[in-house]
């Protein structure tokens, strides 16, 4: 949309532009068209004659932090009240070894952290199960009953920590485990903090360590949901992934297309179930390429 600033150093920036544009490398692919013609493509400057062209009201269009349509951020302070976590996927074959090396991480300052399971745990098999011979602690830590897991979060403050589980098809199970570990160590429930992937939708599309067909599978993530808005109010109760897709092969946009609708069939189930959004929209998170 072309502006319609007259001004001189409107003049001089079309003077500068030209002369980049000569000089540029030919453009390739969808970029090809003039500017503006691609859909991935924008015009060459937006100012704020543009704006006003368009309607442009701050109050409706930008409005404040942590307020619809939340362009500035879900947050009021965002990052001024607390900074991102820090934290390194790590999973060792035994519980033992992973909790050693969580608290060596978190003496180096990291502040959260983050489970790998081996692949017998991911779908769901004990140890000494036969389809789990040669995968037992290969990729990941492996649980098998509430014993591992107290020996994985041995010695961890877990009310002052946030965990990140990259967990599935399992992950009421494994959630299941961390807050009965919380409630031997006399620790809130209220005060716990994390993350389950619990994204079986893309399991199906790109990882395959799914275990029940998709509907008493999303039937498991809606009772998540329900439980943690209850019991566990600062769990993240999911993380719809678009990476693993992307990693599978497909592209950007598919990428964002295919999670937003995992995304919107995670809600259509918890509020066919008589969930309120309200109660389980804050615990949803994404996770991108």
């Amino acid at each position: 949309m072309k502006s319609s600033d007259e001004s001189p150093e409107r003049a001089e920036f079309e003077a500068r532009l030209a002369k980049a544009r000569k000089a540029a490398r030919p453009r390739v692919g969808l970029l090809a068209g003039e500017p503006g013609s691609a859909g991935v493509d924008a015009d060459d400057l937006y100012d704020a004659a543009t704006l006003e062209s368009l309607g442009f009201d701050p109050a409706r269009d930008l409005g404040f932090p942590g307020m619809p349509p939340f362009t500035r951020g879900v947050q009021p302070n965002m990052y001024r009240g607390r900074l991102w976590t820090m934290r390194q996927y790590a999973g060792f074959g035994t519980a033992e070894a992973s909790n050693e090396r969580y608290h060596y991480l978190l003496k180096q300052g990291q502040t959260g952290l983050s489970v790998a399971f081996d692949l017998p745990t991911q779908m769901g098999r004990d140890s000494d199960h036969d389809l789990a011979k040669g995968e037992v602690g290969r990729v990941g830590v492996a649980i098998d009953c509430l014993g591992d897991m107290r020996r994985l979060l041995a010695g961890l403050p877990l009310d002052r920590i946030s965990t990140s589980m990259t967990i599935n098809a399992t992950a009421a199970i494994l959630l299941s485990l961390y807050v009965a570990v919380a409630d031997e160590n006399g620790v809130s429930r209220d005060k716990l903090r994390g993350t389950i992937q619990n994204d079986i939708l893309k399991e199906y599309v790109a990882r395959g360590t799914y275990i029940y067909p998709p509907r008493p599978s999303l039937r498991l993530i809606s009772d998540i949901f329900a439980f943690c808005s209850n019991e566990v109010p600062h769990w993240n109760t999911i993380s719809i992934s678009g990476y693993h897709m992307r990693e599978a092969g497909c592209d950007a946009a598919q990428e964002i297309a295919f999670t937003l609708a995992d995304g919107i069939a995670y809600v259509q189930t918890a509020v066919e179930a008589g969930l309120d959004v309200d109660d389980f929209g804050g615990q949803l998170s994404f996770f991108f390429n």
